[in-house]
């Protein structure tokens, strides 16, 4: 059985400057984990006994970055089914889409996080080591960005 996780790829905009497109105002959130290669990782976890996985990603977004559901608005239409081995064994992670509704929000970490940052596509995609998130994190932008 494989392991599973949910969580939410949490966007900001910022305010644009005059001759800026939209879409180049948008920053994402990364957490580093405290933990092992202390890679960079939208907020997810393991799904809880009688938990849905929706649920699953409102709750480790509150208890990993403070944010509560009422401070984010879930993106419709995009969902995203990521699947790779982990020592060994597979695991599949569920994301969805959020925008947080103030862009000057706190960030509150747990303790399984040690650093975060709000960053743009391109330096998101060099914080997020792997392939199968950077590709995630660039779907996300064509998704935003055909939306404007």
């Amino acid at each position: 059985m494989a392991v599973r996780a949910c969580g939410l790829i949490i966007y900001r905009r910022l305010q644009p400057a005059p001759s800026s497109k939209v879409t180049d105002c948008i920053e994402y959130l990364l957490l580093q984990t405290s933990y092992g290669t202390h890679h960079w990782t939208p907020p997810k976890g393991h799904v809880d006994p009688g938990e849905d996985d929706l649920q699953t990603a409102f709750r480790e977004t509150q208890e990993e970055a403070g944010l509560q559901a009422s401070q984010l608005t879930l993106i419709e239409g995009f969902k995203k089914e990521l699947h790779y081995p982990v020592r060994g064994k597979p695991k599949t992670v569920v994301y969805w889409l959020a925008e947080v509704k103030d862009c000057n929000t706190e960030i509150k970490l747990s303790e399984e996080h040690q650093a975060f940052q709000w960053l743009k596509l391109e330096d998101a995609c060099k914080f997020a080591e792997y392939e199968d998130m950077q590709a995630t994190l660039k779907e996300v932008h064509q998704f935003l960005c055909s939306r404007e």
